[in-house]
């Protein structure tokens, strides 16, 4: 277990930015034009978003950004963003979140290839600190920063993993509790089944002796 925790530690910030292109759209702002990117984050956590956009404003298109999460939250919304943009949250639930892009043209003579190149790097938790400062402030070695950050990685894998755990234990329990609730429903329709049966010949034998038929 321990060793679990250490490689993901090493591991998670080992990860490189997400790059791709998003191309431009004519028309007005649409939910289907979005190109979204989704993360999973627990309640309460540290969230920052950088992106870095290629472009500029005023050359016939408009990169709107959108973050929000499964559960209806919005935590940022900006508008013609080009260059590098930094965005920090603090998650409200544990929920999936989306970084979602819509590049709108809007030149009104003809551009090649109307297209933005975005780089997405998304840090959560520990990863999100800004450990320099923190480093200076607490006039911590880098070594010793380095191990805080570790340990804080760490422990947000035992977090996840507790939380994973409870999960299953809720999702355990009510599979059993249908189990059951089928099971006894089962017996129930068989039972209401065998008195019907019990009924209809008891009715019959009755009404063929009133007619004399046995």
């Amino acid at each position: 277990m321990l060793a679990l925790k250490l490689v993901l530690a090493f591991a998670l910030p080992l990860i490189s930015a997400l790059k791709f292109d998003i191309q431009a759209h004519p028309g007005g702002e649409s939910a289907k034009q979005e190109r979204c990117i989704r993360n999973f984050v627990a309640k309460d956590q540290l969230v920052v978003v950088t992106a870095t956009v290629s472009g500029k404003r005023g050359d016939g298109q408009t990169l709107n950004m959108h973050i929000k999460d499964a559960v209806g939250n919005d935590y940022a919304r900006p508008r013609d963003v080009a260059g590098e943009n930094r965005f920090a949250f603090t998650s409200h639930a544990d929920s999936a979140f989306d970084v979602c892009f819509e590049n709108i043209l809007t030149a009104q003579h003809a551009v090649m290839s109307p297209t933005r190149s975005i780089e997405l790097d998304i840090d959560i938790g520990a990863d999100a600190k800004d450990w320099s400062a923190r480093q200076a402030g607490e006039k911590l070695k880098p070594v010793e920063a380095e191990l805080r950050r570790l340990s804080e990685s760490a422990k947000e894998v035992v977090d996840e993993m507790d939380y994973l755990r409870t999960r299953e234990m809720k999702l355990r329990d009510t599979n059993e509790s249908t189990n059951e609730r089928v099971k006894w429903f089962a017996i129930g329709t068989m039972g209401m089944l065998v008195a019907l049966g019990v009924w209809q010949v008891v009715y019959l034998r009755a009404y063929f002796r009133s007619k004399h038929l046995i």
